[in-house]
């Protein structure tokens, strides 16, 4: 009988403090999650050095529970894995620090995960991955497509050339008087309202796979306050659907460009944003007309948010590949998977 392998993970690249024990990279045995959403939301964002001291105040708590609630000791862990980017660079320390700890004290081989490579992975407690494969990141800080022609292996095809899809939602949602975040009130609002405004798509028509969301921000705010200036109120459920229309737009047209010059036999849907119902289901359709051939996998919806079993389940995948840190490990907050201009060659 081979014996289990627990790994303890770490994920605290933002504004939640995440601790997790999982098995074999595919069993969640535990994943406690302490969020600050309450403490940001008067500020309409996340302020990094709040965000800091929280994760200060939870992580050794978070720790505590995660391995109660699994049953397993430190001795009986094969190694820590933990986000060491991209992110907030104070609140990356924390969980950073508080791994090589324990990996220190226990002797236990320290596991560095790209904080993006685990949304991708979050979506394998739903099933195994086949390759070649694509995913849709699309997060409050990222929007990328990023093509894996074999497991441990990430190229960035198509990025945000501004605004990250989530982090325009957050804005739009501010206007709305949402308070943050504010994408599931605003996917809400959408489905009962029509896409009467017809924002601008930006880049559709250009022949890259790249994305920009500045521009709907902007279209978005400015039909909003010119409204408000001439006394006039505009249906928030309409504004919303008009929104969720374009963003949907853009990220089904563009996914289907990367799959049209990408053959492969799934597409992830991973990260914050991939909760959003409208993405969801736009991506269902298009892959049934256009990509028959592709599995579509969507995150679950307890883990498309930042969360350590996530982290874990990247981790598992590392550890397997040989992937070690030393004891100077740092965080690095813009952390990237490498870009690459022709995977076609």
């Amino acid at each position: 009988m081979v014996e289990p392998t627990y790994i303890l993970d770490f994920e605290s690249s933002c504004d939640e403090t995440s601790v997790a024990v999982i098995e074999n990279g595919t069993k969640i045995l535990s994943n406690i999650v302490a969020t600050q959403i309450a403490s940001h939301q008067r500020f309409g964002g996340v302020v990094p050095e709040v965000a800091s001291r929280h994760h200060i105040e939870q992580i050794t708590k978070c720790t505590r529970e995660a391995l109660t609630e699994a049953g397993v000791t430190y001795e009986q862990l094969a190694g820590v894995a933990v986000t060491y980017g991209p992110g907030l660079v104070g609140s990356l320390l924390i969980g950073v620090t508080a791994a090589k700890i324990i990996a220190w004290a226990h002797h236990l081989p320290l596991i560095p995960v790209n904080h993006m490579a685990g949304h991708i992975y979050a979506a394998r407690y739903v099933g195994e991955f086949t390759y070649p494969m694509m995913a849709l990141l699309v997060s409050g800080g990222h929007t990328e497509l990023v093509y894996m022609k074999a497991e441990h292996e990430y190229e960035i095809i198509g990025e945000t050339r501004d605004d990250a899809v989530g982090e325009a939602y957050d804005k739009i949602g501010r206007v709305l008087g949402i308070n943050y975040p504010a994408g599931k009130t605003v996917d809400e609002w959408a489905h009962q309202g029509q896409d009467t405004f017809k924002f601008p798509r930006a880049m559709v028509q250009e022949d890259n796979l790249d994305f920009s969301f500045s521009g709907l921000k902007s279209a978005f705010i400015n039909t909003v306050h010119n409204a408000h200036q001439r006394g006039q109120e505009l249906n928030k459920n309409d504004l919303a659907a008009s929104f969720q229309a374009a963003v949907v737009d853009i990220l089904g047209e563009k996914t289907m460009r990367a799959l049209d010059q990408y053959p492969v036999k799934q597409l992830v849907l991973a990260g914050g944003v991939a909760a959003n119902s409208g993405v969801r289901s736009r991506l269902e359709k298009d892959l049934a007309k256009l990509h028959p051939e592709v599995k579509l996998l969507l995150a679950p919806l307890k883990l498309c948010g930042d969360n350590a079993a996530m982290i874990g389940a990247a981790g598992y995948v590392n550890y397997q590949h040989g992937d070690r840190a030393g004891w100077d490990l740092n965080a690095v907050p813009g952390l990237s998977f490498d870009r690459t201009t022709d995977l076609t060659q």
